[in-house]
């Protein structure tokens, strides 16, 4: 059986640096989807933080009946992330309110609520089902978006002191344990994640759904920051750039510490910004005892295989977002190339492929 694996799509974007809603970028995607017998849309393909859910629904939908013709019986199968975390939320209220058994790694289930509902509807052509907050796509190789990870992100993004904030009103230490968890149950890793993190899911798609004018760009928080500090060829980008890395990151990260709203560090490199995200990513995985030789998740948009971390190869998928500022002015390919692809066979690793690696900046460009 072979599987691929794709993030990060969000789809809705309203600067349009959402590629596979052009056929251009889809094709390339599309030719590969002839030998897969899965595909797994693994977090943020919806990006429900830039305008309303319905228009975002609508303008999703050409793309996913594509992947759902590609596909043609043969199965999707979408794991919701921490920007499309809505399509989950009405599943995970009616388990709550059932009294249902504790979130374990894997979830499988059928479309149920309005707006999973819409979306999978749009791919029918396919086999559509959803699993949260991850999948084994073999007995070795777990996946999963990577949103937990921000809570141990020492990258002082929006996400990551929002969960913070939450951790001091709940009461739970940095590191937990959660005292709201059941008694005698046992460590609930799953559950407690959930119960900090969704509420700054929540927040923010409501933000969104009274978004008028203006539309944001909906990038990775911690892309937006690196984007920013990389400053740009006028003396104005240069100087914003300046400020941010030597005065106001400093001066934040000291107040969100002092707050105990951290960790967090004032170096946002791009080589500390890669670091965090792997080691935060790392204690995910030592968390939730997932025992895999290979972990694939997405989220930080930084494509790439790393040493092994907590026992496991970590496995990142990129995006398929174009975000000219972290391309750099380098005519060499950056990690943060979008187009990537994981390919997951019977046996050996998994394989990354890069589709859009021989497309140029200006090609990327004339999608926005």
């Amino acid at each position: 059986m072979r599987t691929a694996v794709i993030s990060d799509l969000h789809l809705g974007l309203g600067s349009g640096a959402d590629l596979l809603r052009s056929a251009r970028f889809r094709e390339p995607l599309l030719a590969e989807l002839e030998g897969v017998d899965r595909l797994v849309l693994l977090g943020d393909v919806l990006e429900l933080r830039d305008r309303p859910l319905a228009e975002v629904l609508a303008t999703a939908a050409p793309t996913l009946a594509a992947l759902g013709e590609a596909l043609a019986e043969r199965e999707l199968v979408i794991v919701p992330g921490n920007h499309d975390h809505h399509l989950i939320e009405a599943w995970l209220e009616r388990r709550t309110l059932a009294a249902a058994p504790a979130l374990s790694l894997e979830q499988l289930g059928e479309p149920a609520g309005t707006a999973f509902e819409v979306l999978a509807a749009s791919a029918a052509a396919a086999r559509v089902r959803f699993a949260y907050p991850g999948l084994w796509l073999r007995d070795d190789i777990y996946a999963t978006h990577g949103h937990y990870l921000d809570r141990h992100l020492t990258v002082p993004t929006i996400e990551r002191l929002g969960v913070a904030l939450v951790e001091r009103v709940l009461g739970v230490p940095a590191a937990g344990p959660d005292p709201l968890a059941p008694p005698d149950s046992g460590p609930d890793e799953v559950e407690e994640y959930e119960r900090i993190q969704a509420p700054v899911y929540a927040f923010l798609f409501s933000l969104a759904q009274a978004t008028v004018g203006e539309r944001r760009s909906g990038a990775n928080p911690s892309a937006r920051i690196w984007q920013m500090l990389g400053g740009g060829e006028t003396r104005s980008a240069r100087i914003r750039s300046w400020v941010l890395g030597a005065v106001a990151v400093p001066g934040a990260v000291g107040v969100a510490n002092r707050l105990g709203l951290g960790p967090v560090r004032a170096d946002l490199s791009a080589g500390a910004i890669a670091r965090a995200g792997f080691e935060a990513m790392a204690e995910v995985v030592e968390r939730l005892g997932i025992r895999a030789e290979h972990v694939v998740f997405g989220h930080t948009h930084r494509r790439g295989h790393p040493a092994e971390q907590a026992g496991a190869a970590l496995w990142n998928t990129g995006s398929w977002v174009h975000a000219p500022g972290l391309l750099g002015d380098s005519a060499s390919v950056s990690p943060y190339w979008p187009g990537t692809m994981a390919v997951i066979d019977d046996d050996g690793p998994p394989r990354l492929r890069h589709l859009l690696d021989d497309l140029g900046r200006e090609d990327l460009a004339a999608a926005d």
